[in-house]
């Protein structure tokens, strides 16, 4: 077959298998949201905490179905006696769980994600993504069976052991099918691993509907059904050819590596092939490795790593995670009546609108589009507070929230959600890279932890205006990226090294120069 061709249905199946793992990790960032009320209120069945409080804490009736827990600034919690003081502590301590319930799933991913390369390395695509399902089905089982013992113990661990399988999956995936598909299909198939989260998160909030899986009876069921897909992934694997990357470049093994591109391409030609790998371990063996302490002492690649770690810091500290985290909660402080369908809708319009950043990266620069989205979410963002602000007022503001809470995320989907991993991979050559993509991976994950601990805190904190906060982080981050960040699209290493040379008048430029043809992209959300 010619190459074009290239598309063959071992291919399509090798892209679809791993893939499945970044489904389980969308599911994952998902599945804790749409059962918030229910899971709290088993918190405090656990904890022992009397009914009278509980209804005083969630603002709720355990068996109703009209009223749902508030985002904590709509409470006034300040103690006029001995039973009053309880109840805030109750309070206090139910809010540190349910933090600890959310973001322990991003401790468990900020520590796996220096590994995952490693990992691939030391045992190869597809056994370390056989290794990686091993923590899946261990934090799904913990959480499945959480309602049989201390369910907050229990989820929290299930979380932290599920975040590091996805610490490890964030990596090994885009790692994977980059290196499986074909130059000129590598970019739109690297962008599968982003559309497969985005779907397991809109999977896991339809689930998790209060009439199938988000019931007092079922919840914990929910949270154990990404063992599902983790069992499946392990069996498909079996059949799936190992990348011939990692055979002819890691193991320098070429009969092993044909015979795997053999498979994937449905050829007997694979000379291009061999010759662009050919070229590539060439070009690594040349370039000494860099370490993480080396990008920031070597004057030669400190600007590329401080502006790598400030877009992934603006794409975490936007406020995305807060709304992935907590939008029912927001859609239920907005006044909107049936705050999970809400959610299922910012879930859908997440994943239409990862599917259209796929060919608007193509044709745009990341620059331009990185700014369009920034900008374009400064604006929601304070829409969101207005609304939130003016909601006992003006009811129907409660419609400019929801609205602005869509097109946030639309913007974020246009640029700042896959773009900054886009870029960090271009900014560097074969050399400093891995240990780049290390450390940008771990400041990701560690800004998602911040924002899934701190968030309620800081809700309770400034009330309504919490999003002006926001907003104000995304201004400065927007001014930033238009003074500092260059454009890479099309350009080599040593032009985008000159853009950063020009930007801070530095005299110094790592070496290489290879086109960035054969990159792909991804993201951690």
């Amino acid at each position: 077959m010619k190459g074009r061709n290239w598309v063959t249905g071992t291919l399509v199946f090798a892209v679809i298998t791993a893939a499945l793992g970044s489904f389980q990790f969308g599911y994952d960032i998902g599945v804790i949201n749409a059962p918030q009320e229910v899971i709290i209120s088993h918190y405090e069945y656990v904890l022992g905490i009397p009914l009278e409080d509980r209804k005083a804490i969630n603002n709720y009736t355990i068996n109703s179905t009209n009223d749902l827990p508030t985002i904590p600034y709509l409470r006034d919690s300040t103690p006029t006696s001995l039973a009053e003081e309880e109840t805030t502590t109750s309070t206090s301590l139910i809010t540190m769980l349910w933090s600890l319930s959310v973001s322990s799933f991003a401790v468990g991913g900020m520590i796996a994600s220096f590994f995952g390369g490693w990992l691939g390395d030391q045992l190869g695509r597809i056994k370390a993504m056989l290794v990686a399902n091993v923590l899946s089905l261990a934090g799904a089982l913990l959480m499945g069976f959480s309602k049989l013992g201390p369910s907050h113990i229990l989820i929290i661990s299930g979380r932290s052991i599920s975040g590091l399988y996805c610490g490890l999956i964030s990596g090994l995936v885009p790692m994977y099918i980059g290196e499986i598909a074909p130059t000129t299909l590598r970019g739109a198939l690297g962008t599968l691993h982003q559309l497969a989260i985005v779907t397991g998160i809109l999977i896991s909030q339809i689930v998790g509907l209060n009439f199938i899986l988000g019931s007092h009876e079922q919840w914990h069921i929910l949270l154990g059904l990404s063992a599902l897909p983790a069992i499946l992934q392990s069996l498909l694997l079996l059949f799936c050819p190992e990348s011939p990357r990692y055979l002819y470049i890691k193991l320098d093994e070429e009969v092993k590596a044909k015979k795997s591109l053999k498979r994937l391409r449905g050829s007997d030609d694979v000379t291009k092939d061999i010759t662009e790998m050919r070229k590539e371990k060439e070009e690594a063996s040349s370039e000494q490795k860099v370490s993480i302490i080396q990008l920031f002492t070597n004057s030669s690649y400190r600007q590329s790593i401080i502006v790598a770690l400030m877009l992934h810091m603006a794409q975490q500290f936007s406020g995305i995670n807060a709304i992935f985290y907590y939008s029912t909660s927001i859609f239920q402080t907005a006044g909107i009546s049936q705050p999970v369908y809400a959610t299922i809708g910012v879930g859908a319009v997440n994943m239409v609108f990862t599917a259209i950043s796929v060919f608007l990266v193509e044709k745009t620069g990341r620059r331009s589009l990185f700014l369009i989205g920034m900008s374009g979410m400064f604006v929601c963002a304070i829409f969101m507070s207005v609304g939130l602000i003016l909601l006992n007022k003006l009811a129907w503001m409660s419609y400019v929230s929801m609205v602005a809470i869509f097109l946030f995320v639309s913007f974020f989907e246009i640029g700042p959600g896959p773009i900054p991993w886009f870029m960090v991979a271009e900014f560097f050559s074969q050399g400093p890279r891995p240990a780049a993509l290390a450390i940008a991976a771990f400041s990701n994950w560690t800004c998602n932890f911040i924002v899934a601990l701190c968030f309620q805190y800081i809700a309770k904190f400034c009330g309504p205006y919490v999003f002006f906060l926001f907003a104000g982080v995304v201004l400065a981050f927007t001014l930033f990226t238009f003074f500092k960040v260059p454009e890479t699209k099309g350009k080599s290493f040593e032009e985008i090294a000159a853009e950063f040379r020009k930007k801070s008048g530095s005299a110094q430029a790592p070496k290489a120069a290879v086109e960035m043809e054969f990159l792909g992209a991804s993201e951690t959300v």
